[in-house]
């Protein structure tokens, strides 16, 4: 039977609650909004609508939380979450989380993303560190990269901004989207501290040891138009022309996406191959147009010797681990729990 004209042209979509979609749609208009054709951004409009969560000593839904600040000019700051109540076990471990956004907008106080950092220090548990960096496109690649390499380096000199019971010889990457670009990158200079170490007798990190990374739908790209940019395209929070933004505002002029902070898989990647990289968990949706970019890197890195798992979820769209209403929310939480458990097992 021929098919239609309207069921030729159709595109899938991902059925997502009314709630998620009015939130979802009020993100996306206000960020096209803010987006100006000459590569800036109204910050008046998104400092108004991002609606913020104010760190707390007293408990907010079982969990602490504090702000410390390393350098206020540039504004690098980061969050620390804590349970309320410590484990009878002791000691827990130490995730450091890098926010999404494209690398432009939001930060750990944004009410999405203090409230997805509480549910993972809750559940895991773990003393979660949530961290701010510079944004685009006021501060374009590398500085982003520098902050996260800068806050490790602060954190390994100042254990005692964390609460006792917190192990950081047991310190976990992650990060959501751009965030989880960001954590991949500052695990490839951990890497490359080492071998720095090796050489030269650099003394890189100290206290700190990374032993996993948890990579959720991360933010990745090229100049190529995969099967997933195309068929997706429309899709919820990403898009080909907000995705190009983005690129634009933060790679060095005169660079395309085949750069390496983008095309991590491409041809311009880096060796990882004699680099300590830690074991990696890297979560995909079904209908993220970015998927196909997400899988590449799942399977450089096992091409490139190193451990990875790929966990799906086939009905999800991008971002979806901010709504905790959706059943797949909290699943995602208890697989980054079981692959943290397992490591610190090992």
């Amino acid at each position: 039977m021929a098919l239609s004209k309207g069921s030729e042209t159709a595109k899938p979509k991902p059925v997502i609650p009314w709630k998620a979609r009015i939130s979802i749609t009020f993100i996306s208009t206000i960020t096209d909004a803010a987006r100006r054709s000459n590569g800036t951004i109204n910050r008046c409009l998104t400092n108004l609508l991002d609606l913020k969560a104010h760190a707390s000593s007293s408990p907010v839904n079982g969990v602490t939380s504090k702000d410390v600040t390393i350098d206020a000019e540039n504004k690098l700051w980061f969050r620390v979450f804590a349970p309320a109540v410590s484990p009878a076990a002791g000691t827990l471990p130490v995730v450091v989380y890098f926010h999404g956004g494209g690398f432009a907008f939001l930060s750990p106080d944004s009410l999405g993303y203090d409230a997805v950092c509480r549910r993972i220090c809750l559940h895991v548990p773990a003393v979660v560190v949530s961290v701010n960096y510079r944004r685009t496109p006021e501060h374009r690649y590398p500085s982003q990269y520098d902050d996260g390499e800068l806050f490790l380096h602060f954190l390994d000199e100042n254990r005692m901004v964390l609460p006792e019971n917190a192990d950081v010889s047991k310190c976990f990457l992650a990060g959501d989207s751009a965030g989880a670009n960001l954590a991949h990158n500052v695990a490839v200079r951990v890497g490359k501290m080492g071998m720095r170490e090796n050489e030269v007798g650099n003394s890189g990190l100290r206290r700190i040891r990374i032993v996993g990374l948890v990579a959720i739908q991360p933010f990745f790209g090229g100049e190529e138009r995969t099967e997933a940019e195309v068929r997706f395209e429309g899709a919820p929070l990403v898009s080909k022309e907000r995705t190009d933004w983005t690129w634009k505002a933060f790679l060095p002029d005169g660079s395309d996406r085949d750069h390496r902070a983008c095309n991590v898989s491409g041809p311009n990647s880096e060796d990882l191959s004699g680099l300590d990289y830690p074991d990696t968990v890297v979560v995909v949706g079904g209908f993220d147009p970015l998927q196909d970019w997400q899988r590449r890197f799942y399977e450089w890195l096992t091409k490139s010797g190193k451990k990875a798992q790929l966990v799906e979820y086939p009905k999800m769209f991008h971002a979806f681990y901010i709504f905790p209403d959706l059943p797949e929310s909290s699943q995602m939480i208890t697989q980054i729990k079981d692959f943290m458990n397992k490591k610190l097992a090992e």
